[in-house]
């Protein structure tokens, strides 16, 4: 297996051949160049709004051009457990937003002409064990009573007709969950916040941010800029500049490996539909085709990625994927990478204000749509001086239980080995 990530090598990703200089006065900085500072970015200056994203690496380098691109409805935490929680109010907000997160993805791609492939394909929800399926035919009239949202089943007997394997125990579907190019998708998205009018400036990580009186001065690895306003969107990247907000986000490995090219018959045998499919696990795998390539992903090491644990999630990933399709056992597996998502320590989304500083943080494997969206409607609400109205800004953001955690995840091995434990109680 080739170390690199398979999106890479299906567009000419931003690169740092000519950095753009760091203007020294802006109305908005914003820290991190992936789904949620672009579209941010792109937001503000659409309202005139001088604004400059300042990326470590790359635009689009992270999670954003790393993941599996599915486009999907519906939150984290099971919504009926957001219910319980936040009461039905909230919740519905909640669910609406990642409606409208799906919809303002496929908006932008209209809009802007980003030739990413996106597509309503739905996703596929699958059972790993009869009991899964029973909570799942629960879910269909939950969903219909609660939300006013339609999902529906797949038997046991009829999954064949949705995916190729006996191995599930039924499904369910909905079909309004999407699929794109990733790495397409956040090169088109740069473009389009520079056509805006945002300055993108990569190789500018920041290691400072201080506030004096009503203004920001925020030091980069390669020069300074003063700002009225600073959104954090550094997602799993978070680092020690914003330090309160990094000891509120896990960064969690996720891992893929990509196929040889399959053969259209044998393709459509894996995915007849060509849906995003991903399992009820807690250590769950998630799946897909692109250009007849199975794209296959999953929490194989909870650690961030590195050489030796992409490696090794790779062979765990390969041992995965032909246990579900044995008809892949003598693919080639072409590419293994890795990315860094970020988890709140309530797996929910949180948007706010800290000290000053915007964020929009804690996407938990959602992040291609809700960030998208967050990104826009976080941006509208600097603009307005609203954002406490934001229904992610309705709740609280949780630290670490007795303050145990500085930043540094010291306790995944045990997070890993609890959530296996539960998937075999379960």
């Amino acid at each position: 297996m080739k170390q690199h990530i398979y999106w890479h090598t299906t567009t000419q990703m931003p690169d740092d051949n000519s950095l753009l200089p760091i203007p020294a006065k802006v109305d908005v900085a914003i820290i991190g160049g992936g789904y949620t500072g672009l579209s941010a970015a792109r937001t503000l200056a659409k309202q005139g709004v001088s604004v400059v994203v300042l990326e470590a690496e790359t635009i689009g380098w992270g999670a954003s051009s790393r993941n599996g691109g599915m486009t999907l409805t519906g939150l984290k935490p099971a919504m009926q457990t957001i219910i319980n929680k936040y009461g039905r109010d909230l919740a519905k907000e909640l669910f609406q937003c990642s409606l409208d997160s799906v919809n303002i993805v496929e908006q932008i791609v209209k809009e802007e002409n980003i030739d990413c492939g996106f597509s309503r394909c739905g996703h596929l929800l699958t059972a790993n064990k009869p009991k899964h399926y029973e909570s799942l035919q629960g879910e269909v009239d939950f969903m219909a009573k609660e939300f006013g949202h339609n999902v529906r089943l797949v038997s046991p007997k009829d999954l064949r007709s949705e995916i190729g394997t006996d191995v599930y125990h039924g499904a369910l579907v909905d079909e309004v969950s999407g699929g794109l190019n990733p790495a397409q998708y956040v090169t088109g998205l740069a473009g389009a916040a520079a056509k805006a009018g945002a300055t993108l400036c990569a190789r500018a990580r920041v290691t400072k941010i201080e506030r004096r009186e009503k203004r920001f001065f925020i030091q980069t690895e390669r020069g300074n800029v003063e700002a009225d306003s600073v959104l954090v969107a550094t997602s799993g990247y978070t680092g020690s500049a914003t330090r309160k907000l990094q000891k509120k986000i896990i960064p969690i490995g996720s891992f893929i490996i990509a196929t040889e090219r399959l053969s259209d018959e044998l393709a459509y045998e894996l995915s007849p539909k060509n849906r995003m499919i991903f399992d009820y696990k807690h250590f769950l795998n998630y799946f897909r085709l692109w250009d007849n390539r199975m794209i296959f992903g999953g929490r194989a090491a909870f650690f961030p990625e590195n050489e030796n644990t992409i490696a090794k999630s790779g062979e765990i990933l390969r041992r995965e994927m032909t246990q579900i399709y044995p008809q892949l056992k003598d693919a080639k597996i072409e590419y293994v990478w890795g990315g860094t998502l970020d988890f709140a320590f309530d797996q929910m989304t949180h948007v706010g204000e800290e000290d000053g500083i915007y964020y929009s943080l804690g996407y938990a494997g959602h992040g291609v749509a809700m960030a998208t969206y967050l990104g826009a409607t976080v941006a509208e609400a600097m603009i307005k001086g609203n954002i406490k109205e934001h229904p992610f800004a309705k709740f609280g953001f949780p630290s670490a239980p007795l303050g145990l955690y500085n930043g540094s995840p010291w306790f995944l091995p045990f997070a890993g080995m609890y959530y296996k434990i539960l998937d075999w109680v379960e």
